[in-house]
């Protein structure tokens, strides 16, 4: 209970910050797709520590081993166990007298043992970061099957660290969904680009710098600072979500909110379109350019909607459902709580005192975040995008519907009702 994500696409992940392993299950990938580790270490890599001085100096390699469910580098079908070995693991780094006394402020220690009445002694144990090494690898799974699929493209960037953004809310531009430079850049943006402005990840030279700064400046006060990642998801079909409870944007909060150190979540237009009468924030409908020739093979397997949105204020989904147009949303992650200052606090049994917590921890953690958010993005899509297609397939088993608006419709990797005609 608690560690399984998905209906349809299910991942179990396992594993402490300083056990001998982290990992996951996967269930429910399609048979029949090349897959070997080569697909999944690059994201690993990506999210694994010891990157640069801004952030932890733990050093782990993060290497993936498929354990099941592929053979001669093919899905089975069957579930696919994944571990990572923890090779850098010091649980003696949390076991001494002084750390033994406290909970850590705003660190899951003191709720742990409320929950369960014990909690892992070194570390955060499940509520470690570490634990997201097995999102990050069932993540580059569902990636490479939406791409091969559905030419779904998922990239993620830093946006802002602190009080230094990417793009800064001002009169004009409350939100970034109204600034045309944004709307470009979620359009384009690729994850080579993103990577290009290490350490950082915010695919702007001068914000990165002043970021970069702002991070070290934490750092060296023995101080962490928290920031915000974007995510943009393109080529998504239209129709996907459940509602009225498992609304898309509601599945990707919760799958958002999921991940360690997160406090918000924001879709399109998010808290800044609050601002924006209707006459501005509703997005008009125009009719969908055409897929290039270059393009039509790979999209064959999602037909483009029909008709798109002239503005894109609703970050891609409208009732709970996707409308073909670019989803993005920004999720807030708060500072690391474990920071190298005394802090006055209190023991386990009450008493008053000074906490001076030792271990390698991140001084900001947005831009490790990055990969974990865009797997956790790509988790959500396709889970919605499997129980799409299990509805689309029941529904073409009947007889076409006569003199209808759906009888034109597209649907998600299938023929159109007219088209079955």
């Amino acid at each position: 209970m608690g560690s399984t994500f998905g209906q349809h696409f299910r991942v179990t992940t396992y594993g402490e910050s300083h056990c001998l392993s982290v990992g996951c299950i996967v269930e429910g990938c399609p048979p029949g797709m090349e897959l070997t580790e080569a697909d999944i270490q690059p994201q690993m890599t990506r999210r694994r520590p010891g990157q640069s001085s801004i952030t932890t100096p733990r050093n782990e390699k993060d290497r993936v081993e498929i354990q099941s469910g592929t053979e001669f580098g093919i899905t089975l079908g069957t579930p696919i166990g994944m571990r990572v070995m923890n090779e850098n693991q010091r649980p003696k780094d949390y076991g001494n007298s002084t750390m033994d006394l406290y909970p850590r402020p705003s660190h899951a220690d003191w709720t742990y043992l409320e929950k369960y009445g014990v909690k892992a002694s070194s570390g955060g144990g499940r509520s470690s970061a570490r634990e997201t090494i097995g999102r990050v690898a069932a993540g580059a799974i569902a990636e490479k099957y939406l791409r091969l699929a559905h030419g779904i493209e998922i990239v993620a960037f830093v946006s802002s660290v602190g009080n230094e953004y990417l793009f800064p809310p001002t009169p004009t531009h409350p939100t970034p969904a109204t600034n045309p430079e944004f709307l470009k850049m979620i359009e384009e943006i690729n994850r080579e680009t993103v990577d290009s402005f290490a350490p950082v990840r915010c695919p702007n030279k001068e914000a990165s710098e002043r970021m970069e700064k702002l991070v070290a400046d934490f750092r060296d006060r023995q101080d962490s600072i928290g920031g915000t990642v974007t995510c943009v998801i393109r080529n998504c079909p239209s129709g996907l979500g459940e509602p009225c409870f498992d609304k898309l944007e509601a599945m990707l909060a919760h799958a958002m909110l999921s991940i360690p150190a997160t406090k918000a979540f924001e879709i399109g237009s998010g808290f800044g379109g609050c601002q924006i009468p209707g006459s501005i924030h509703n997005d008009p409908f125009i009719k969908a350019p055409a897929v290039p020739p270059s393009q039509s093979g790979l999209y064959a397997a999602a037909p483009r909607p029909r008709l798109t949105t002239k503005t894109n204020n609703s970050g891609g989904i409208q009732g709970g459902i996707s409308n073909g147009a670019p989803i993005y949303f920004t999720v807030g992650f708060k500072p690391p709580a474990t920071i190298g200052q005394a802090q006055h606090t209190a023991t386990y049994d009450e008493e008053d005192g000074v906490l001076e917590a030792k271990g390698r921890h991140d001084p900001c953690v947005v831009p490790r975040a990055v990969p974990i958010v865009e797997a956790m993005a790509a988790l959500t899509i396709i889970d919605s995008l499997l129980a799409q297609q299990a509805r689309q397939t029941a529904r073409s088993l009947l007889p076409p519907l006569k003199g209808v608006v759906p009888a034109k419709h597209t649907v998600v990797g299938g023929e159109t009702a007219a088209e079955k005609a």
